[in-house]
């Protein structure tokens, strides 16, 4: 009896063993779907943004979201992962027609080469002066096993009144249409990000404001007063929707500040109700932000929730690269508000500089963040 059971067992891992797929990275952009379900091996370069956390291709695959979302299985208590992300979950009162899918768990092989994985993507980029958000030290290629998670459609489809009644993807903005929840990791290899020309560039600043103990900091209404140094103009204006979609203190509005990483595959559907069916969940690491870089955040998380929660009629299908690239403006003008003399975005991108020649400053952000969100990002419009 106990022979049979071996056996049983014995035969059981290998039938396992044999569901993992070898696969590309753009194999699995190209029909996110296919791979639903599936446990895959794949090869690529993992990067740590400030709202990203992503397995993309070496090369680029020609998609408007060219990377795979990374998580780790609920309970990890990993350190690696994204500042800052929205992720949108139906409510508990969710008018809308949602099943929540049905997921093998995965357990996650917390190996030396994990450790290693997970140390090096999160180490911060300290040696600048200026502002550096989400700036982390490494980008890690590696060989990557784990559940792929694929939808054909990452659009949050909504009725004729706006609202959403239907969900998309994963990640930040859930716009991600594939996402690899991980078992194992292997092969890895870490390359240092050349942050050189932004660290010369702003050598001479005093390292920005960070808070006091004695002095409770509120990075709301610091990002409050900025917006209201902007009011008038359709940044400044825009600004202010931007840090009033976060209510104030208690209010119940479906909007939640959660101090965590968001690094883990959470719950698809919320316990609380919330006045529209949508419960906004913004999770910022506070840990990896300090004081005013904490204000910038606010801002652009809200501008984030302000495209989805308010979106124009005609942009429900915009790309993540438009979203990303309007709030990164306005984190820039919150900066600017405020007195910022740089702000440098991960990757060692120059985002804005105020000894740029004041001509040519519109043009030199331009065209920074749109390198940014090609190469860094892997967006594309």
């Amino acid at each position: 009896m106990k022979r049979v059971f071996i056996l049983a067992l014995f035969a059981c891992a290998c039938g396992l063993y044999a569901q993992t797929v070898d696969t590309t990275i753009c194999a699995v952009l190209k029909s996110p779907q296919s791979f639903d379900g599936k446990i895959v091996r794949i090869k690529g370069t993992v990067v740590v943004g400030f709202d990203q956390f992503i397995v993309k291709d070496p090369s680029t695959c020609g998609y408007q979201v060219d990377g795979i979302w990374l998580s780790y299985p609920q309970g990890t208590k990993g350190k690696a992962g994204p500042v800052a992300v929205v992720q949108v979950q139906p409510a508990h009162n969710f008018a809308g027609t949602y099943t929540a899918p049905t997921r093998t768990a995965v357990t996650l092989d917390k190996s030396k080469d994990f450790k290693q994985f997970d140390s090096l993507l999160s180490q911060i980029h300290s040696k600048g002066a200026g502002m550096c958000l989400g700036c982390t030290r490494y980008e890690v290629s590696a060989t990557l096993v784990g559940r792929l998670d694929g939808v054909a459609d990452t659009v949050l489809h909504r009725d004729k009144a706006g609202k959403i009644v239907s969900f998309g993807g994963f990640g930040n903005m859930n716009a991600y249409p594939a996402r690899l929840v991980l078992q194992s990791v292997s092969d890895i290899t870490s390359k240092e990000v050349d942050f050189s020309k932004s660290d010369e560039a702003t050598k001479s600043e005093t390292a920005p404001f960070a808070g006091n103990n004695t002095v409770p900091y509120d990075p709301i209404a610091v990002a409050q007063k900025a917006a209201a140094v902007l009011a008038g103009s359709a940044a400044g204006d825009q600004a202010v929707k931007d840090v009033a979609v976060f209510g104030k203190q208690g209010e119940h509005n479906g909007i939640a500040i959660i101090s965590v990483t968001a690094n883990e595959a959470s719950a698809e559907q919320g316990a609380k109700d919330s006045p529209d069916g949508i419960l906004y969940n913004c999770f910022i690491n506070m840990n990896r932000l300090e004081g005013a870089a904490q204000a910038r955040a606010i801002i652009h998380m809200g501008q984030h929730i302000s495209d989805l929660r308010n979106t124009a009629p005609g942009n429900e299908g915009a790309p993540l690269f438009i979203r990303e690239y309007n709030a990164w403006t306005m984190t820039a003008a919150a900066a600017l508000a405020s007195g910022q003399k740089s702000l440098t975005l991960p990757g060692g991108y120059l985002l804005w500089n105020s000894s740029w020649p004041p001509q040519d400053r519109n043009n030199m952000m331009a065209e920074a963040l749109n390198k940014f969100l090609a190469d860094e990002a892997a967006l594309s419009k």
